[in-house]
């Protein structure tokens, strides 16, 4: 065709779908523009169709609007849609109008990539062109202006995502972009800012990462974030000089505002370039690097702006990072960063308050020991403040569960206050966290004390006894375990506490009396009496139950029974004469329980030195089990034709030659086998297999044992079995069967 022959260009509109916009108070109209052109005869010469949309933005619309009104309104402007459908209209700005807000909020409060506002500088009165984008990298070879102009048009291209594609694949234009701003980022922090952007446009998809990791622009941000900030504290100091010279207030108010100036784009740059690094941390292993490069001390150190919106992204940083234990414990070495972090909680802004999420994270590990964090967390938890409260209580919660912090909440003003707040409660069940949180503070002797101060004992049992709570009589199991004159204070309840077992009251609270009762080991009380008035000795005898071997309680209770028994001559003896109770013992030596496996360990060794052959017996049970693997290989080893019977003259397995101790050619030493000569008895292996030779220091000491593991001291009662783990895997030292 040629030109002279098109005279005219017809265009003609066609309506389409109409809809509510997902997310702003806009309808959607889809519509299709036929362009066609035609000849001197009038005659079409070529045609091409587009599908198009057109938002209507409806700023003014609110819950007083006239909807018919604005409805007639838009269909009057509104040339694409039809009159026919004014209906169809009102339907859609009623559903606007009645839309909940809610979904709108919960999207502004993600961060999302594709979210980060423009700065200040981006914005050009000429339109970018993905066909000029040659004429754009030209720009990047000239001064600072152009740099920045060329840029910003092209970070116009890569906000669009359609773009991305086409641009990686511009080579020249993107190693132009990775060089102007390794060269050049301190001059301009725009230039800085501007490029960043463009290469965290590609960050926002995971397909793109590879090209940034290519260009090493994550540790280029890692370089200016870390510039950036010692630049900050410079312009405080310099700040704080001028302000204590004050000779002229006039400069000093003209240093302020220039200051504020470069505050408000530097954060603009600490900001696009973390974006760049949070996403980039999808990675485990680009995640690590940062961690190297200590990623968590520069964002820990970016906590003391004001910039909301890059407190969102610090906050969000560190709460990814906070998955890791290394990256928590970083968190925590310097006091000052949990300083920075409760802070976060005051913020009244709701997005920040993921800070608190953080917190509660790193309250299960780090050092919190500072007493002032302690007496301000209680200081939030009696606020009026419902979300603050229970945050500060869940956080407090977590640093009770360590004992080496318990016995710090009693130099606090924190047990008055948290009694109060349990007698306070109007409801019949107290918050979880409060309760569990007094539970475990009374496990220290000291804050027992102060909890039975005045009538706090008193109170607890009435209201205890009321609501019949087992979580608040277990705390007052926890304050009754204790020696001195908070047990004394007791002896007024002994019968309140009895009368409770034979009642027909929950399970859980009983077992909570029985426990208060039996940790009341008072001189006074007359025990018979009690038994008899209450009339608890039927109870406890129907309570007895047998086969209880699948509960790791009761079978770790009752070893310790067996443990105790055995210090004393007359039952040792029954026990080892007359019951094959060392035989359920030897079984249980391998228990998964942790506790279980301590006490028969204990029980064993007592056993073992009383009598010879029932400490042979589990010596032998010992070096099978720490040998199992190799003991196994051995006796399926297939003969050797040469020599068919390597083992014994008679051919039988190796392993029914009687007893294994009895072969020291078989025993390992340093370089494999202890020689044959049998100078090193099985004894002392099997000392040194259970660690029994070896001092605090992991050095050999024969006058910390007595031959057989046991301690000087006699283990105190274990409080309870539930020490195992399922998830856990036990792992014994095969420093001998390898």
């Amino acid at each position: 065709m040629q030109a002279d022959d098109a005279r005219y260009l017809k265009r003609k509109y066609k309506g389409g779908s109409l809809d509510v916009h997902p997310t702003e108070k806009a309808l959607v109209v889809q519509y299709e523009v036929e362009a066609t052109i035609l000849g001197e005869t009038g005659d079409p010469m070529l045609g091409e169709r587009k599908e198009c949309q057109k938002i209507i933005r409806l700023k003014s619309l609110n819950s007083n609007t006239d909807i018919a009104s604005l409805a007639r309104k838009v269909v009057e402007e509104c040339r694409l849609i039809s009159p026919s459908r004014l209906p169809e209209v009102e339907q859609l700005l009623f559903y606007l109008q009645n839309r909940k807000k809610s979904a709108e909020k919960k999207e502004k409060k993600q961060i999302k990539p594709r979210d980060l506002t423009p700065f200040e500088g981006i914005e050009l009165d000429e339109e970018a062109n993905i066909n000029s984008i040659d004429d754009y990298v030209e720009l990047l070879y000239e001064d600072i202006p152009e740099k920045i102009r060329g840029a910003t048009l092209i970070l116009h291209l890569a906000r669009n995502p359609d773009n991305l594609e086409e641009l990686l694949q511009n080579e020249t234009a993107l190693g132009a972009l990775a060089r102007v701003l390794r060269e050049d980022w301190k001059q301009s922090v725009d230039l800085a800012t501007t490029i960043i952007y463009v290469f965290f446009c590609f960050s926002s998809f995971s397909q793109f990462h590879g090209l940034i990791t290519h260009y090493k622009i994550g540790a280029l941000c890692m370089s200016i974030i870390e510039h950036e900030l010692k630049r900050y504290d410079l312009w405080q100091d310099e700040l704080q000089k001028k302000k204590k010279a004050d000779i002229l207030s006039k400069e000093y108010e003209k240093a302020l505002k220039k200051y504020h100036g470069l505050l408000t784009k530097q954060e603009q740059l600490l900001r696009v370039a973390l974006y760049l690094l949070l996403n980039l941390s999808e990675d485990t292993r680009t995640e690590l690097k940062m961690r190297n490069k200590n990623i968590v001390h520069l964002l820990v150190k970016t906590l003391d702006r004001d910039s909301e919106e890059l407190l969102v992204l610090v906050v969000s940083f560190l709460k990814k990072l906070s998955i890791f234990l290394e990256n928590k414990n970083d968190m925590g070495l310097d006091p000052l960063n949990i300083g920075k972090l409760v802070t976060l909680i005051r913020i009244e802004c709701s997005k920040v308050q993921s800070g608190a999420v953080l917190l509660i994270l790193l309250s299960a590990t780090l050092n919190m020991q500072s007493v002032s964090v302690h007496s301000w967390l209680v200081c939030v938890c009696v606020s009026g403040d419902e979300a603050q409260r229970q945050i500060a209580m869940c956080i407090l919660y977590h640093i009770s569960m360590d004992d080496r912090f318990k016995s710090m909440f009693a130099y606090t003003d924190c047990i008055p206050q948290v009694m109060k707040m349990l007698f306070d409660c109007v409801e019949e069940r107290i918050d979880a966290e409060l309760i569990s949180f007094c539970i475990n503070l009374a496990a220290n002797k000291r804050n027992a004390q102060i909890m039975c101060e005045g009538h706090g004992l008193k109170m607890l049992m009435k209201r205890a006894l009321k609501l019949k709570d087992p979580l608040m009589m277990k705390m007052i199991r926890n304050i009754s375990q204790h020696d001195g004159p908070s047990k004394n204070l007791f002896i007024d309840y002994v019968g309140d506490l009895a009368a409770q077992i034979g009642l027909k009251e929950e399970e859980e609270f009983v077992i909570e009396c029985l426990g208060t009762l039996s940790n009341l080991t008072i001189p006074d009380l007359d025990w018979e009496l009690v038994l008899k008035e209450y009339n608890l000795v039927p109870y406890l005898k129907d309570h007895l139950k047998p086969a209880q071997q699948e509960d790791d309680e009761f079978v770790c209770q009752i070893v310790y029974v067996f443990y105790q028994m055995v210090f004393h001559q007359a039952t040792r003896d029954v026990i080892i004469k007359e019951t094959q109770a060392p035989a359920y013992l030897i079984d249980l030596m391998h228990d998964k329980n942790a506790e279980i496996r301590k006490v028969c360990d204990n029980t064993l060794d007592i056993i073992a030195e009383y009598d010879v052959e029932w400490g042979k017996k589990i010596q032998s049970e010992k070096f099978r089990w720490h040998n199992s693997q190799w003991l196994e290989m051995v006796e399926n080893r297939q003969m050797d034709e040469a020599e068919p019977f390597m083992y014994g003259d008679d051919g039988e397995p190796f392993l029914q030659n009687g007893d294994i101790l009895e072969r020291p050619d078989l025993f390992y030493s340093a370089d494999g086998i202890i020689p044959a000569d049998g100078a090193i008895s099985p004894e002392f292996f099997t000392d040194f297999q259970n660690g029994d030779l070896l001092g605090p220091q992991g050095f050999p000491s024969s006058s910390l044992t007595d031959g057989y593991g046991q301690m000087g001291v006699t283990p105190a009662r274990p409080a309870t079995a539930y020490g195992f783990r399922p998830d856990e895997q036990f792992y014994y030292g095969y420093t001998a069967s390898r």
